[in-house]
């Protein structure tokens, strides 16, 4: 083992772990440096953060070899992707966790959690059965384009197909339903008055 406080050594624990275990090095240029191009394919197309794929790389590489220093697996391409799902699971894992510190802070200070009171809860259930009344007063063919478009946001096309009709049709079906639902919803009640 090297010398630590030597001014020319390199401190890394990787550089150590090479000089004190040459048959280590050995083994990681000739079996696992070659998985390379497979490896960061995975990586690449596991990991949501592109940024984080060569440092993820590293990481792999660092606990193979703390791994391997224990004992030298034969064959080497099971150990490495083991390593890489492990190490990208532990990677969501803390990605999802929440201090506890950070939630008896919200508390502390009174913070609104995101999830709305049981008014607005009531509120907007109130107005869901408002719109959908007003959704079922239209037209039919209005109604179905209007949900079309608005609910499952489908383009003009794709509705024109749907409905076997042409594209300013469409327009046309889509603009008096959304009037008509806009009259209902805020403007003028159906027997004239607001």
């Amino acid at each position: 083992m090297t010398d630590k406080t030597d001014g020319n050594q390199d401190n890394s624990g990787w550089r150590e772990q090479v000089i004190a275990a040459p048959d280590l090095e050995g083994w990681f240029v000739r079996e696992i440096l070659p998985l390379e191009a497979a490896l960061m394919r995975y990586l690449r197309r596991s990991w949501h953060n592109k940024a984080e794929i060569d440092d993820l790389r590293q990481e792999v590489y660092v606990r193979v070899c703390e791994a391997a220093r224990k004992t030298i697996p034969h064959p080497a391409k099971p150990l490495m992707f083991a390593v890489a799902r492990n190490l990208l699971v532990d990677r969501v894992r803390r990605e999802h966790v929440v201090s506890i510190d950070t939630v008896s802070d919200f508390d502390m200070q009174g913070i609104a959690a995101d999830e709305p009171g049981p008014d607005r809860k009531a509120m907007a259930r109130q107005e869901l059965r408002h719109l959908q009344s007003a959704l079922d007063r239209l037209p039919p063919r209005c109604r179905e384009a209007v949900v079309m478009r608005k609910i499952e946001n489908l383009s003009y096309r794709e509705i024109a197909q749907r409905m076997n009709i042409g594209e300013d049709m469409v327009s046309d079906h889509l603009t008096r339903g959304m009037n008509a639902l806009a009259d209902m919803l805020y403007g003028e009640t159906p027997g004239g008055k607001s």
